[in-house]
């Protein structure tokens, strides 16, 4: 397992960034995490008793699990019980000294902290507050967001899967760590706008909002629906929704999986049909009369009898082992992909050599995998570093407040910390 070199704190791209990060569970943590890969000095703050993940989903007992180690790595932890005085007085502190701050409790929670907009302006005019909601303002304000609620809301469920089954959720995490991905543009877009206007500024995604901008695609199919049937879909019939259409891209390029030799749950690879690409299909599935097959030629022809061509092509692919059947379409430059479990993932040893599966020291619970930065900057190299234990920091951190090491003792003793 490769290790990219450290790099100097001061060569990253967000070196000298302070982020108060006051998230929890998934969709906030993933956002400060790649802040933090990116170089930017996280201080994850948490209740005295953690971070609900540190013990969600454990496989071994006693330890962070890896719902935590996974999603915060590259940050400090400090404790903080923000209900008592001194709590609220060192929050402020931590406002006043930091350049982003980082939020995704409920609509209003902050709020009821004392720490409004307004007030942490007052505090920091150059901060940036950033929140992840579940939805934005109106009738869904206040309905409990969770990462399948908002694909179902935002447009993914209701497009996934086949015609004949129910709405199905995706198992990647769009609602959560696509959301991330969300703020963590605008955040980098609101501290770019500050070195212009002086001042921070308020920055809200909703999940909800995230997961419709992933859909976009569905939304111009609904559309296009009003002019007729959706010929790249496989369906046969439409209705006045988009309907859900399996494997199907639904794009220019008609794609689909077709199963593989000897027929296992992850034994099939993602064809696409371009037409260049139907003459060497046809040579490859020995059915080479189907080039010229006024029929069959162009991809007009192909349209109304999508399901009938992958068959024909899975007719094929089910005698042979799914790396062979890849090499073949590569071989005449066909875009296709196999279809990768997730442990094939994670013994993938060119994922390993790209750094996007890395192996990482914990202190207590050993080494674990996590997924690496798919951020590559050329000058800001990133090395994945283990999620920090409970309160690690909080000798580091409120010393830079100027906490003594006499006071330090009698917040852990009054609960403070």
């Amino acid at each position: 397992m490769t290790q990219a070199v450290e790099a100097p704190h001061a060569d990253r791209a967000l070196a000298g960034v302070r982020v108060l990060d006051m998230t929890h569970v998934q969709s906030g943590p993933s956002a400060t995490q790649l802040l933090a890969w990116l170089g930017a000095d996280v201080v994850k703050l948490e209740a005295p008793k953690g971070d609900v993940t540190r013990g969600q989903l454990r496989d071994l007992p006693d330890v962070d699990s890896l719902y935590f180690t996974m999603l915060n790595c590259n940050k400090r932890s400090i404790t903080l019980n923000t209900k008592t005085q001194r709590g609220k007085e060192l929050l402020t502190e931590l406002i006043r000294r930091s350049d982003v701050m980082v939020e995704n409790f409920g609509p209003g929670a902050v709020d009821r902290m004392g720490f409004t907009w307004e007030r942490i302006q007052e505090i920091n005019p150059r901060i940036v507050y950033a929140s992840i909601k579940g939805f934005g303002e109106g009738p869904y304000t206040n309905f409990k967001a969770y990462e399948v609620v908002a694909q179902a809301m935002g447009g993914s469920m209701t497009t996934t899967g086949f015609e004949e089954g129910p709405p199905t959720a995706t198992g990647a995490q769009i609602g959560d760590s696509g959301t991330g991905v969300h703020l963590v543009a605008a955040i980098l877009a609101a501290l770019y706008q500050r070195h212009s206007t002086g001042r921070g500024q308020r920055v809200n995604v909703a999940m909800q909002h995230a997961v419709l901008n992933l859909c976009r695609v569905k939304l111009r199919d609904q559309q296009r629906l009003a002019h007729g049937p959706l010929r790249e879909y496989p369906n046969e019939d439409f209705g006045e929704e988009v309907p859900r259409s399996g494997n199907a891209s639904g794009g220019g390029q008609p794609g689909w999986a077709v199963r593989c030799a000897p027929g296992g749950p992850n034994d099939y690879v993602y064809v696409i049909v371009q037409p260049v690409g139907w003459a060497p299909i046809t040579e490859l599935i020995g059915r080479p009369e189907l080039a010229d097959d006024p029929d069959w030629a162009t991809p007009e022809a192909r349209l109304p009898k999508l399901g009938k061509m992958f068959q024909l092509i899975e007719e094929w692919s089910a005698t042979l082992p799914k790396w062979e059947v890849l090499g073949k379409l590569n071989a005449h430059n066909i875009p296709c992909g196999p279809i990768l479990s997730t442990k094939e993932i994670i013994e993938d040893a060119s994922l390993a050599a790209n750094d996007m599966v890395v192996e990482v020291a914990h202190p207590t619970r050993g080494s674990f995998k996590t997924v690496g930065s798919p951020l590559k900057l050329s000058d800001s190299p990133v090395t994945v570093t283990t999620s920090p234990l409970l309160g690690e920091h909080n000798a580091e951190v409120y010393a830079e407040l100027g906490v003594s090491d006499e006071e330090l003792s009698n917040l852990k003793t009054n609960g403070v910390i």
